[in-house]
Formats: structure tokens, sequence, C-alpha cells
């Protein structure tokens, strides 16, 4: 069994930054693709940034492109999620994910076999 921890959320003003961070622990994982998903209230799970941990190759929301960088550190195993210019629209509790083998279907939760607690990032104006 594979274990997300994820860290770093908190209460920010509009226009600040914050970190996530996502540890896997738990057997040996070797998963090629993590990912952040992120849910406000009274809405629906959505796509933020996935990353390729063997082509390190990551992919967008458009909502978070430009702003938002999804980051893997090999030795660690943990992928990060650095968000700048945040918005108010940005609130939500960001989940961690990860599968073992890539999927062009990244953007979709349902290719996910394991997910973090989730964490709350809170934007205010």
């Amino acid at each position: 069994q594979v274990q997300l921890v994820e860290s770093g959320g908190g209460l920010v003003q509009a226009g600040d930054s914050l970190r996530l961070s996502c540890a896997a622990s738990g057997r040996p994982f070797s998963g090629n693709a993590m990912g952040w998903f992120r849910q406000a209230p009274g809405e629906e799970r959505e796509f933020v940034a996935a990353i390729r941990w063997d082509a390190g190759k990551a992919y967008y929301a458009d909502s978070v492109k430009g702003r938002f960088t999804i980051s893997k550190d090999n030795a660690r195993k943990t992928v990060s999620l650095q968000m700048n210019s945040l918005k108010p629209e940005d609130t939500a509790i960001y989940y961690c994910a990860a599968r073992l083998y890539w999927t062009v279907a990244y953007y979709n939760q349902e290719m996910y076999t394991y997910w973090g607690q989730g964490t709350q990032v809170t934007v205010s104006s």
C-alpha cells in the first residue's frame, strides 16, 4: 500500500504564494504519474497539474497555467506544487494523487489509484 501525505496548505491573501508538497510512503513506490487535483465547496474535484515521473514533463489546467508549477524530487519521492499569484477562486482542498503508469488521461481523477487526505488552501480577497 502506498500512502500520500500532503502538506503546505494555509490561508493567504490574493496575490500571495504557497507551496504544497506530497510525500509518498509505504511499499516501494515507482509510480510514473503524480498529480494535483482540487475541490472547492459545492464543486466537483478538478484537475490542476500532473507530472510524468520518468520524463519530468508537466501538464497544467488552463486555469493555473503560468501561475502554478509542479515539480518532483526523485530522491525524496515527493512532488510539489508551487502556487503563485493566488486568486480567491483557487480556494479549495488540494489533493495529491498517484498511479503506477503514465496515462494520456492524466487529467481524469478516475485514472489515479492512490490519494492523499487533502490540504486546505484558502485565498482571501
